[in-house]
C-alpha cells in the first residue's frame, strides 16, 4: 500500500535494554545489520503494526516490553531506483516511518529469530544507543539519525519501575553527527495510547 505520494507506510523498532543498549539485528544471510521494522497493513494502525512487526521478527509479546515514546511525525526516506521492484519502478519512491522506542522488560531468553516462517534476522546483539552511522546503509542513514536524536529523549524521564531506579545508567552522550538532528525537538511528555494513531504531517 503506498500513499499518494509514493511512499509506503513503515514502523521501525528501537529495542533498549536495562543499559540503554540497543536491540541489532543481523539480516539473515546478510552481513548487513538494523533495528526491526516492516510495513503498516491496511486498517492497523502504527502501534498495531509495532506490536505485529514485534512478535514476528523478534518473538516479543506486549508484555515483553513497554513503550517509552515514538516519533511525532512520519520519517520518509527514498530508495534509490536500482532497489526498487521492476513492477513498482514508476509509482514506489521509497518508505516513510514512525519509529517506536521500547524498554525490554522481559529476558534477553525471550527474545525468538524464529517465531515467524520467514524470519528477518538469523543473529542479534545488544549495541550502544548510538549506532554509528557509517554502518547504516546510505539511504537510510539520515532517518536513523534523524530518529535517535528525537527518542533520545525519553531515556531521561523518570524511571517507572524499582529495576529502572536501580540499574538505569545515565543518559549516552550524544555525537556530534546526530546533535544537529536533536536541535529544536520540544521535551517529551507521558506517553499515551492517544498519541498512538496516526500521526500528523501525513
Amino acid at each position: 500500500m503506498l500513499d499518494r505520494d509514493g511512499y509506503r507506510p513503515n514502523v521501525a523498532i528501537v529495542i533498549v535494554n536495562a543499559r540503554n543498549q540497543v536491540f541489532w539485528g543481523k539480516r539473515i544471510r546478510e552481513h548487513s545489520w538494523q533495528f526491526p521494522q516492516g510495513g503498516i497493513n491496511p486498517g492497523e494502525t502504527p502501534e498495531q503494526a509495532m506490536y505485529r512487526e514485534l512478535r514476528e521478527e523478534v518473538g516479543l509479546e506486549p508484555g515483553h516490553v513497554r513503550i517509552l515514546g515514538r516519533t511525532r511525525e512520519w520519517l520518509r526516506y527514498e530508495v534509490p531506483q536500482h532497489w526498487v521492484r521492476r513492477e513498482w519502478r514508476g509509482s514506489y519512491r521509497g518508505q516513510k516511518q514512525i519509529w517506536y522506542l521500547l524498554r525490554l522488560v522481559g529476558r534477553d531468553s525471550d527474545v525468538s529469530l524464529r517465531a515467524s516462517d520467514r524470519p528477518e534476522f538469523d543473529a542479534w546483539r545488544w549495541h550502544d544507543y548510538w549506532i554509528p552511522l557509517d554502518t547504516v546503509i546510505e539511504f537510510k542513514r539520515e532517518v536513523y539519525r534523524r530518529a535517535l536524536a528525537e527518542l533520545e529523549r525519553y531515556l531521561h524521564l523518570r524511571p517507572q519501575t524499582r529495576r529502572d531506579r536501580l540499574y538505569r545508567p545515565p543518559p549516552p552522550e550524544m555525537p556530534q553527527a546526530y546533535a544537529e538532528a536533536a536541535a529544536g525537538y520540544a521535551e517529551p511528555g507521558a506517553v499515551s495510547h492517544a498519541d498512538q494513531g496516526t500521526p500528523t504531517g501525513d
